[in-house]
């Protein structure tokens, strides 16, 4: 027993004196690193020698050493956003570009081919550290950018010579450049500017790795620096300002027409039509649009069952080059399920028409516009029209276009009111629990209309309109849209979905007498839907 104590005991005193040891050695330790690790000494840049100025002065962004760049944290935000979509445009565009240059090269060195096996700039966008906008008196904007770009690309070249193939491909990318941006002209149809010129102001600084058949090709003593001088040479040579490197946009020439006249046309009839359906007559509507005109199609109300509808109905389009622009005409006929089958078109020159002259024609309507196809020979029905061109006078060229686009109401609309259209365009995101099969339902002073029913479609398209008539402005009045799916599967638990709706003021369209926007559908995730508004007096 007297020996087990002592033993016991000798345990107890020996884990006290280690338990006292590591408790000196961290105390040592702790007081050591308070000597050895020191805060950082801040010292103003009026106390810092030259050689340590030059140093930092690399490093200090644009917007600070240059007070006429201005800082652009937004831009590197949405550039940060955009970059998944730039990189592919970006890279679509520099294969595009490339494309002639290496044809034009590559018989020189009598090489088969250069192709692009991968080309992706990898996931690390570019920063602006500053931005210089210049003001001139020309219709252009002059914007120089400070960029830094260290990127992670995946770029790999093969070359095809006397049967053999070799891969290059570039890794480790760092670009730092200023390079001057140029939008001219500036026009004022979207995205207002025809072309874009960039050059850059000074050689660039290049550096990236370059792997030729699988080994560092750069680690060759000598090879580096050749190579990131003569790719700083040739890029100079081709775009350090001023000379440039130009993407054009648009044509400007088109771009600058305003409009110089309206196209006013009268859809009275069309005669034996061609029945669509297999079980009775079609259902005809004709659409209206110009020639090199992004405005929607004009469209008549739809005759049921009617292979002789008559509609006796009016339109207005602007005209902005009546010797290149012609009338496209589309007979469809309407379909409750599925697309609209396509009756026939024809095609009217507008320099056909004299100004100010009225004409009625009659065309035959024919399945395309070649004029060596057969299937045109087959009859299709006939159309009838009546045209007036009416140019403008010089004092009477309007400033809004998008005034020109509303219609007027047709004859027998009431004194004092007018027609509501209601284009329902598309929707988006829509989303069922147990099926999704949109269609809208309007739900207007009682009145209910409906668009035909989609299957399976979570962004659904329907282009229909819908058209009421009213003794006077709906000022105060709410337009009901509601999205709703409908399953014909038998002994379904849930037959029909709501999928969300809006309920639109038309107060706004009463003063501005036409509305094209997006709505977020209420109970629904993401869902949104276009609706376009016009009010025609």
């Amino acid at each position: 027993m007297s020996t087990m104590k002592c033993c016991t005991g000798t345990a107890v005193v020996a884990s006290k004196n280690s338990y006292s040891y590591l408790h000196k050695m961290k105390f040592i330790a702790f007081n050591v690193n308070r000597y050895l690790v020191q805060d950082p000494v801040v010292r103003p840049l009026v106390e810092h020698d030259s050689k340590t100025l030059q140093k930092l002065l690399t490093e200090i962004p644009f917007w600070v050493k240059n007070p006429d760049y201005e800082r652009v944290d937004w831009l590197n935000k949405f550039i940060e956003l955009m970059w998944p979509y730039l990189d592919k445009a970006i890279c679509k565009t520099a294969k595009t570009i490339a494309k002639p240059i290496i044809a034009e090269q590559i018989p020189k060195y009598k090489i088969d081919s250069v192709e692009f096996e991968e080309l992706t700039l990898g996931s690390l966008p570019p920063t602006f550290q500053g931005m210089k906008v210049y003001s001139t008196e020309e219709k252009e904007l002059i914007m120089e950018l400070s960029l830094k770009w260290a990127a992670n690309p995946n770029i790999t070249v093969a070359a095809k010579a006397f049967g053999l193939k070799a891969t290059v491909q570039v890794v480790d990318l760092q670009v730092f450049a200023i390079p001057r941006i140029t939008l001219k002209p500036l026009v004022s149809s979207f995205p207002c500017f025809a072309n874009i010129q960039v050059s850059l102001m000074e050689k660039p600084h290049v550096d990236f790795g370059l792997k030729l058949l699988g080994a560092d090709a750069m680690s060759i003593p000598g090879l580096y620096r050749f190579v990131q001088e003569l790719i700083k040479d040739q890029v100079a040579n081709m775009y350090l300002w001023p000379k440039t490197l130009e993407v054009p946009i648009m044509d400007p020439a088109k771009a600058n027409k305003k409009p110089c006249g309206i196209l006013h046309v009268k859809v009275l009839r069309a005669m034996k039509l061609k029945k669509k359906d297999l079980l009775g007559a079609s259902d005809p509507y004709v659409k209206l649009k110009l020639t090199e005109d992004k405005l929607p199609s004009k469209k008549t109300t739809v005759k049921r069952k009617n292979l002789n509808p008559e509609w006796n109905e009016e339109f207005s389009l602007v005209v902005k080059d009546p010797e290149s622009q012609a009338l496209e005409v589309n007979v469809y006929d309407w379909e409750q399920v599925g697309t609209h089958d396509k009756m026939g078109l024809n095609v009217v020159p507008l320099k056909e028409l004299g100004p100010d002259e009225p004409k009625e024609m009659t065309l035959d309507l024919l399945k395309n516009m070649d004029p060596n196809d057969a299937q045109n020979e087959k009859s299709r029905g006939q159309i009838v029209l009546e045209l007036l061109y009416k140019p403008f006078a010089k004092d009477e060229v309007p400033n809004d276009v998008d005034d020109l686009a509303v219609e007027k109401a047709p004859e027998g609309t009431p004194a004092g009111g007018g027609l509501l259209v209601v284009t329902l365009h598309e929707a988006q995101d829509l989303e069922g629990k147990h099926h999704t099969n949109p269609s809208v339902r309007l739900l207007f002073k009682g009145e209910e209309k409906r668009t035909k029913s989609l299957r399976k479609n979570r962004d659904p398209r329907w282009d229909e309109e819908f058209q009421f008539m009213l003794e006077e402005p709906p000022t105060n009045e709410r337009l009901h849209v509601e999205v709703v799916s409908t399953s014909s599967r038998m002994g379904l638990l849930h037959p029909k979905e709501n999928l969300g709706y809006v309920d639109i003021s038309l107060s706004d369209v009463v003063s501005n007498k036409r509305i094209n926007q997006r709505y977020n559908l209420i109970d629904s995730k993401n869902g949104r839907i276009q609706v376009e508004l016009q009010w025609r007096t």
